[in-house]
C-alpha cells in the first residue's frame, strides 16, 4: 500500500470519491500467447484470479487480473491511425470505461460481487507491436492498465460496475 502520509493533502485528494466505471469487455485466454476470448462474465476467485485465465493460479498473485480503460484503447487505436484499439490485441482480461483506473492505486476495489486490490501497473510488453503492427508498442506505452488481485470471489459480468472504495470503508459482503 501508499507510504503516502494520510494526512497530507495529496492523501485526502486521492481517497476522495471518484466515478464508478463500467465493466465494457472481458476476455480471457486459456493458454500462454493464445488468443482471448470474449465473454460476458467471469468468476472471480480468491488469489487465484480469473477462472479460465491462462495466468489463473499461477506466479505471485501479483497479476491475477488486468484491466484497461476503453478510453486508452481510443487512444491507442488514434496513435495508430485507425479506430479504437481491439481490446483482445491489447492483452488485458477486462475494458474499464468512464473511470480513471490511476484513481485506484493502492485501493480496493469491487466489480459486481467480487472485491479486488491494486497490485500494480501493466506495462506493454513485446506482443503489442506483434499485435498491433509497428509502433504498437509505443502507442500502448502509459496506457496499458493495471494489475489487480482477487481478495472476494464473485462473478464479474459485463455491464458491472467498478467502485473504488475509499480508505477506512468498511468491506460488506457483495456489495
Amino acid at each position: 500500500m501508499s507510504t503516502l502520509n494520510p494526512e497530507s493533502d495529496v492523501a485526502r485528494l486521492m481517497d476522495r470519491p471518484s466515478t464508478n466505471g463500467t465493466v465494457a469487455w472481458i476476455g480471457l485466454r486459456s493458454e500462454r500467447r493464445g488468443l482471448l476470448q470474449s465473454v460476458e462474465e467471469v468468476e472471480a476467485v480468491p488469489e487465484f484470479g480469473l477462472e479460465g485465465d491462462h495466468f489463473h493460479g499461477q506466479g505471485n498473485g501479483k497479476r491475477q487480473v488486468t484491466l484497461i480503460q476503453g478510453e486508452h484503447l481510443d487512444a491507442v487505436g488514434a496513435f495508430l491511425d485507425g479506430p479504437s484499439a481491439d481490446p483482445s490485441l491489447a492483452r488485458r482480461n477486462i475494458v474499464v470505461r468512464g473511470m480513471n483506473l490511476f484513481s485506484l492505486q493502492d485501493r480496493r476495489f469491487r466489480i459486481g460481487n467480487a472485491l479486488l486490490e491494486h497490485s500494480g501497473p501493466c506495462h506493454p510488453c513485446s506482443r503489442m507491436e506483434e499485435n498491433f503492427g509497428p509502433g504498437g508498442y509505443n502507442a500502448m506505452r502509459g496506457h496499458g492498465g493495471i494489475t489487480a488481485r482477487v481478495l472476494e470471489g464473485g462473478t464479474i459480468r459485463v455491464g458491472d460496475a467498478v467502485q473504488k472504495l475509499l480508505l477506512g470503508e468498511e468491506v460488506e459482503e457483495g456489495g
